[in-house]
């Protein structure tokens, strides 16, 4: 049985596949199982994880028979077919340096710790990459952490009632919802080693339609040629970033530019509503889901 279970979500992006799968195979810690779970994917992903793969029995590919919208669905399904004790979970567009397990996985060791997360490099499209969560800092419920950068135990999320679909009544995200519950019963630890990077899909326009890799191709790129990744990620924190998107001449997005204006007014006079599920739906048109 493995010590770790790396779960991927995914859904119809199979050209970043190959570098998330690669992430997972150069880790130097390698007690694992890796399940790359499609949301009920139509395009060419199961191939894709078979030639990224390379023959490793580590790499699992599960497709659920229905989309369900949200990585909620697919990372519920890792969690019950997860063969180990601990869960770690790697976004399809996202990636890790090579020691990022073996940091978190020796920090869980502590029994009263049920939830530990790592230090993680957000690359904006057009800016420079800055790193998460700034010094001092100390989770508090309900307060979001990056899926990517958090490996916990899978009997207290068991417990807890696993992942739950998003509430269209509440701007909290499904993983907030059950980092929360996981931390009601055990105690959360960051470790500040910087060994995630978060590439944002909801900061790119249409990439669920485009599909573009250009942007896994370069950091995976980067990783692997360092001496220590760890080390080059700091380095990138607010370097002028090489494949900031140039901006697109498209018209307006009236809902979203609705959407950014209530939610500033929400912000400025605390009476004006926003639901998770009006937040969700623009997010979706944005990536190029609807």
């Amino acid at each position: 049985m493995p010590k770790v279970t790396v779960v991927t979500a995914t859904y119809n992006w199979a050209t970043v596949l190959p570098f998330c799968i690669a992430a997972v195979r150069a880790q130097t810690f390698g007690d694992i199982e890796h399940l790359v779970v499609g949301d009920g994917c139509t395009d060419e992903s199961a191939e894709a994880v078979v030639v990224a793969a390379d023959g490793d029995p580590r790499v699992r590919w599960v497709n659920l028979a229905s989309n369900t919208g949200h990585q909620w669905g697919p990372n519920n399904e890792g969690l019950r077919l997860a063969d180990s004790d601990v869960i770690a979970y790697l976004g399809h567009d996202d990636l890790w340096a090579p020691n990022h397990l073996e940091n978190l996985v020796s920090a869980l060791e502590d029994p009263q710790v049920g939830l530990v997360h790592s230090s993680t490099l957000f690359v904006h499209p057009s800016a420079a990459p800055k790193r998460w969560p700034e010094p001092g800092w100390g989770y508090e419920p309900p307060n979001w952490i990056p899926p990517s950068s958090v490996v916990h135990r899978r009997d207290v999320a068991v417990e807890v009632g696993g992942w739950s679909p998003p509430d269209p009544g509440s701007r909290t995200d499904p993983e907030a919802v059950l980092w929360a519950a996981i931390a009601a019963r055990s105690s959360v630890r960051w470790v500040p080693r910087l060994t995630c990077v978060k590439l944002p899909a909801a900061q790119r326009r249409d990439v669920y339609r485009d599909r573009p890799c250009h942007e896994q191709a370069y950091w995976s790129d980067r990783i692997r040629a360092a001496d220590d990744a760890e080390a080059d990620l700091a380095r990138a924190i607010d370097e002028p970033y090489s494949l900031a998107l140039e901006p697109r001449r498209k018209p307006i997005d009236a809902e979203r530019l609705r959407w950014a204006v209530r939610t500033r007014a929400r912000r400025l006079v605390g009476r004006v509503p926003v639901t998770g599920e009006e937040r969700m739906r623009i997010r979706r048109r944005f990536k190029g889901l609807d």
